[in-house]
């Protein structure tokens, strides 16, 4: 048995298990638009994937900061990185406003949806398996 080794998960899963947060989220998002689908002057939101694997990516990879705040004046280094409201965008239709300034699209909602847990299922597949990977290199050293 080998002692003293640890695994880190940033680097077995890479940014893979931060890809299940983010689509988690965003099926939620899709879910809200699709519930709302009748709510008079509701937006269509959506979460811009592109933008939230590139924050998670780049939270991942990044040293930890020396950065010293010596006046209450100096913005923190973490609030740069913690602003959510970045990667949610609201929908543009596709067709014209019914009259009620509800913007979602129900059809446009599914398919987004359906897309999105296809990519989960896949995320989650390849994670397993790593998993499974980790737990024959495991088994293999005792």
């Amino acid at each position: 048995m080998v002692k003293g080794m640890s695994i880190s998960f940033d680097k077995a899963f890479g940014v893979f298990q931060y890809t299940m947060g983010i689509r988690n989220q965003r099926a939620e998002v899709l879910a809200g638009n699709l519930a709302n689908a009748d709510t008079p002057g509701f937006k269509a939101r959506d979460l811009d994937f592109d933008i939230a694997f590139k924050n998670a990516a780049h939270v991942q990879m990044e040293e930890p900061s020396n950065m010293i705040v010596t006046n209450s004046k100096h913005m923190k280094h973490s609030a740069i990185e913690d602003e959510p409201e970045l990667t949610m965008k609201y929908r543009m239709p596709y067709q014209a406003d019914t009259g009620n300034g509800n913007t979602v699209e129900v059809s446009t909602e599914r398919m987004k949806y359906m897309n999105n847990n296809l990519e989960y299922q896949a995320t989650l597949r390849f994670l397993n398996g790593r998993i499974s990977k980790l737990k024959s290199a495991l088994r293999a050293s005792m």
